[in-house]
C-alpha cells in the first residue's frame, strides 16, 4: 500500500490539518470561507493519495464521502431556518412582537430590559439567534439611553441571552443540529426536538440570572469613539396628512404634544388656509389636516411600517396611466428607505419637490428633508431645495439603486435599508409556528418541516426568491461542510478513538461524572478559540468514543458537546452574535473575557452538578 497508505500516517496527517485549520480559524489570516475551502481541497488530495479501503476494497474517504457534508440534513435544516428567520425579520413580525412585549412593562425601563432578555432567550430557542439579536440591538440601545447608561452595559448580555436560549431545543442553534447529524452518521440515535431541554433550561436559567444582574456591572459604560456621529439624532422635516379613519382625528394637544405622535415633534398644523403654530393650545386634529413634523429616520421608519402611505406628501393626484402605475410602486412590497444629498450645481437647487416632479421622474418618493439641523416650518412640497439638503426617500430597491451616478442627487448607498413588509407578517408568523409545531410534535422530520417552511416563505410572498438566496450564509455552508469532512476523516482514520483513549488514560480510574466534567470544560474553552460549529463536529466523534469506553450511553457526552460548544461567551470570535454587538457596545476583546469567562465557569459548574444526577451517572 506504500507509506501513504499507513493508517498512522493518515491519522497524523488529519490531525496536522485540523491544527492548521484551527490556527487559521482563530487568527482569521484567511476568511472562514477560504480556510474551509482549503480544508476540503486538502482532504480530497490526502485521501486520493492515501485511500482508506473498506471491506469491499473501495475508498471509504472518497470524494463522495468528503463532499457529503454539502447535502447533510443538518446543514440543509440550518439553511432553511436562516430563510425562515429572515422572513420573520423582513416582514417585521419579530420587531412587532418585541415592542408588544416591552409595552407589557408599562414604562418601567429596568423591567423592560429584563423582559427583553427573557424574550430573547425564549425566541432563540426556536429561531436562529442572528435576526433576534439584530432586532433587539436598537431596542436595548434606546432602553440603555433612558436609564442614563451606555449601550455597552446591555449589548453583551443581549448576545449571551440569545446563546443561552439556543441551548434549550434541537433547532435553537445550528450547533445542536450538527451534533445530532454527526450522531446519525456515527450510527447513534440522533436527538429529538426536546431531548436536552430540561438540562438546557437549567443551564439557561442559571446563566440568565448572571446575565441580568452580574454581567452589566462588569461591563464598561464607554462613550462612542470620537468622530462617531449620532446618526439617530438627525431630524428630518416630513409631513403627515390626517386620514378620515386615522387615530389622530379628535386628539387634543397636551402641553404642545399629541399622544398619537410619540417621539415626533409637531412643527405646524395646516387646515385649509388656516395655520396653527406651537404650543397648539385648544387645537383638535381633524381629517385632512396637514401636519409638518420633525423626527429621526428611525421614528419615521417605524411610522411607515404602521401605514405605508402616512408620510407620502400630499400633491395632486396622478393624471396619466403611467403616473397611476407609479403610485403602486410606493405601496407595494420590496420597499427601500435611503438618503440622497442635493449636490452643488444640481438642477434641483432652488426648486420645490412639486415643481421637480421627483416622484414621477425617479420613481421614488421624498418623505423628509434635513437641512443642516435647521427646522423648516413649511410643507416639504413648498420648500425650495438648497445644496447640501439631505432627502429621505422611499422606493423599490431597483429604483433607489438607479440613482447611482444621477446628476440631480448623490445616493448615499450605506443608508439604504429595506422596509419591513408588515402585510406579510401574519403569514410569516403562521409559517414559523407551523414549522416549530411539526418538528416539536414529531409530525415530520425537522429537515422536512424546515425546508417546507422556507419554501412557504417564498411562495406566500413573505420573501422574494432573491431575498431567500441572500439569506443563505456561504460562510456557514463552507464551514459546516469542512467540519463534517474533518469529523468523517477523524472517524475513518481512527483519530477520534485515539483522542478518546488518550483522555480516558489521563483520567484513568476517575468516575464517569469527573470525565464528563473535564470533557465539558475542554470543549467549552475551545469553543471560544475556534468556531462553535467546528468544535461541535470535531468533538462529537470523540464524545461517542469516550462514552463507549466508559460503557455509558453516547447521548450523555453528546449533550455535553451541545452545551459546551455553545459556551462561546469569553471571546468575540466564538459566535456571530458576539461580533454583532461589538460595535454598538464599544467593546474590546478583554471585555468579553471579563464578562464571559465567569459565565462559562458558571455553566460548567451547573452542568457538573446537574447532568450526572439527571443522567444517573
Amino acid at each position: 500500500m506504500g507509506e501513504f497508505g499507513d493508517a498512522t500516517l493518515q491519522m497524523t496527517a488529519v490531525f496536522a490539518l485540523i491544527v492548521v485549520a484551527l490556527a487559521f480559524y482563530a487568527t482569521e489570516k484567511l476568511s472562514f470561507e477560504l480556510t474551509s475551502l482549503g480544508v476540503i481541497c486538502a482532504l480530497l488530495l490526502l485521501f486520493q493519495l492515501a485511500p482508506v479501503p473498506g471491506p469491499d476494497g473501495l475508498n471509504r474517504m472518497g470524494p463522495a464521502r468528503i463532499l457529503s457534508g454539502f447535502a447533510n440534513p443538518a446543514l440543509i435544516t440550518v439553511l432553511a431556518l436562516l430563510v425562515i428567520g429572515d422572513g420573520l425579520a423582513r416582514t417585521g413580525a419579530l420587531g412587532q412582537g418585541a415592542w408588544l412585549l416591552l409595552r407589557a412593562a408599562r414604562g418601567h425601563v429596568a423591567a423592560s430590559i429584563g423582559l427583553a432578555l427573557v424574550a430573547v432567550l425564549a425566541v432563540s430557542a426556536f429561531l436562529n439567534n442572528i435576526p433576534v439579536v439584530v432586532i433587539f440591538i436598537p431596542i436595548m440601545q434606546a432602553l440603555a439611553e433612558k436609564l442614563g447608561h451606555g449601550a455597552g452595559r446591555y449589548m453583551m448580555p443581549l448576545s449571551f441571552a440569545a446563546i443561552l436560549g439556543g441551548m434549550t431545543t434541537l433547532i435553537g442553534s445550528s450547533t445542536n443540529l450538527l451534533v445530532s447529524g454527526m450522531l446519525f452518521e456515527l450510527g447513534e440515535t440522533p436527538f429529538g426536538f426536546f431531548d436536552f431541554s430540561v438540562p438546557g433550561l437549567v443551564l439557561a436559567l442559571c446563566g440568565l440570572v448572571y446575565v441580568m444582574f452580574v454581567a452589566p456591572r462588569l461591563l464598561p459604560d464607554r462613550e462612542p469613539p470620537l468622530g462617531t456621529l449620532p446618526v439617530s439624532g438627525r431630524q428630518f422635516v416630513a409631513q403627515i396628512k390626517v386620514a378620515e379613519d386615522s387615530k389622530l382625528v379628535g386628539q387634543q394637544s397636551n402641553l404642545g404634544v399629541f399622544p398619537g405622535l410619540p417621539d415626533i415633534t409637531l412643527l405646524m398644523v395646516q387646515r385649509d388656509q388656516q395655520t396653527f403654530m406651537p404650543p397648539f393650545e385648544d387645537v383638535t386634529l381633524t381629517a385632512d389636516d396637514i401636519l409638518v413634523v420633525a423626527a429621526t429616520r428611525k421614528t419615521l421608519m417605524e411610522t411607515l411600517q404602521n401605514d405605508a402611505r402616512l408620510l407620502h406628501p400630499d400633491i395632486p393626484e396622478p393624471v396619466s396611466a403611467e403616473e397611476r402605475e407609479d403610485e403602486d410602486r410606493w405601496t407595494s412590497g420590496g420597499q427601500t428607505l435611503a438618503e440622497v444629498m442635493v449636490p452643488p450645481g444640481s438642477p434641483m437647487v432652488g426648486r420645490t419637490l412639486e415643481r421637480i416632479g421627483f416622484r414621477y421622474r425617479h420613481h421614488c418618493i421624498v418623505l423628509g428633508i434635513e437641512r443642516r439641523s435647521r427646522m423648516l416650518r413649511r410643507r416639504i412640497t413648498e420648500i425650495p431645495l438648497e445644496a447640501g439638503d439631505v432627502l429621505l426617500i422611499q422606493g423599490r430597491n431597483d429604483d433607489v439603486l438607479a440613482l447611482r451616478g444621477n446628476r440631480d442627487v448623490l445616493l448615499m448607498e450605506w443608508s439604504a435599508a429595506a422596509l419591513p413588509e408588515l402585510q406579510s407578517a401574519k403569514r410569516a408568523s403562521v409559517i414559523f409556528l407551523c414549522v416549530v409545531g411539526a418538528a416539536a410534535t414529531g409530525a415530520m422530520p425537522i429537515v422536512v418541516a424546515a425546508v417546507t417552511g422556507a419554501a412557504a416563505m417564498v411562495l406566500s410572498g413573505a420573501l422574494s426568491m432573491r431575498e431567500a438566496v441572500r439569506a443563505l450564509d456561504f460562510q456557514i455552508i463552507l464551514t459546516i461542510a469542512a467540519a463534517l469532512a474533518l469529523g468523517a476523516a477523524m472517524q475513518e482514520t481512527g483519530g477520534a478513538d485515539f483522542l478518546a483513549g488518550m483522555l480516558l488514560q489521563l483520567l484513568d480510574g476517575a468516575p464517569p461524572a469527573v470525565v464528563l466534567s473535564a470533557f465539558f470544560l475542554l470543549v467549552g474553552v475551545l469553543s471560544n478559540i475556534i468556531s462553535t460549529k467546528a468544535t461541535a463536529v470535531l468533538f462529537t466523534p470523540i464524545a461517542v468514543g469516550i462514552a463507549h469506553g466508559l460503557e455509558i450511553p453516547a447521548e450523555v457526552f453528546a449533550v455535553a458537546v451541545v452545551f459546551a460548544a455553545n459556551c462561546s461567551f469569553a471571546s468575540p470570535i466564538g459566535y456571530q452574535t458576539n461580533l454583532l454587538v461589538m460595535v454598538p457596545g464599544h467593546y474590546r476583546f478583554i471585555d468579553f473575557v471579563k464578562a464571559g469567562a465567569p459565565l462559562l465557569a458558571l455553566i460548567w459548574i451547573a452542568f457538573t452538578l446537574f447532568a450526572p444526577w439527571y443522567y444517573g451517572l
